[in-house]
């Protein structure tokens, strides 16, 4: 079994608990309240500069020119390619550039991006490669378990069309193939990519949870 399906074994739990959480079930239904979806749409905002910044540590740390040219890419993706998308989808539904700017991170969103940026930092490649699977295949997971759900087009078919795209099943099946190449040239770091694994899994379904409940600072 690749090392990838290993984790995802090891991760069901969490990934059932993702596909049924309401924000999920709301959303594919179309009738999810939209200040928590537009909470949502702010929060990634500010959680894709750091996932960029995650990438761009692990393309410095890459060995082979293959593997940096690739991280060092997507980085350069995020902020030069998907951050306009971001803006343009906000704007869909109301929101500006200015008011995505200027939002403050919430509480779940500053311990992930906080996690991700600290494994880039103290991390191996082999945990930063951990670290980064779950919101590349959850978010594939979640969208195609949407689009099952969905049974008519609505104000958040754009959402779930976006995540089961060509381009995002490519990017995903790149990290699938990147962190069972971690897991065959590391063998003695399945522990810590596994750690790694669980705990951006758990924090993707308190990502989740933070949009549904609109998260925030009580002070």
């Amino acid at each position: 079994m690749a090392f990838s399906d290993q984790l995802l074994e090891e991760g069901t739990h969490i990934w059932d608990a993702q596909k049924s959480h309401p924000f999920v079930t709301e959303l594919a239904a179309g009738t999810l309240d939209e200040a928590a979806f537009k909470h949502w749409v702010k929060q990634d905002y500010r959680y894709l500069l750091d996932y960029a910044r995650l990438f761009s540590i692990a393309g410095a740390k890459a060995r082979d020119e293959a593997t940096m040219t690739h991280l060092l890419g997507v980085a350069h993706e995020v902020l030069d390619y998907e951050m306009d998308l971001h803006r343009e989808f906000a704007a869909d539904y109301g929101i500006s550039q200015a008011e995505l700017e200027s939002t403050e991170k919430a509480p779940t969103c500053i311990a992930y991006t906080s996690f991700l940026v600290r494994t880039a930092h103290e991390g191996s490649l082999a945990e930063i490669a951990g670290a980064l699977y779950p919101c590349m295949q959850g978010y594939l997971d979640v969208g195609e378990h949407m689009a099952d759900l969905a049974t008519e087009e609505h104000q958040y078919t754009p959402f779930i069309e976006m995540y089961t795209s060509d381009e995002f099943r490519d990017a995903t099946a790149w990290c699938r193939d990147f962190v069972d190449d971690c897991g065959e040239r590391y063998p003695g770091e399945h522990d810590a990519m596994r750690e790694a694994f669980l705990t951006s899994a758990k924090l993707e379904y308190r990502f989740w949870e933070m949009a549904y409940t609109q998260e925030g600072w009580e002070l």
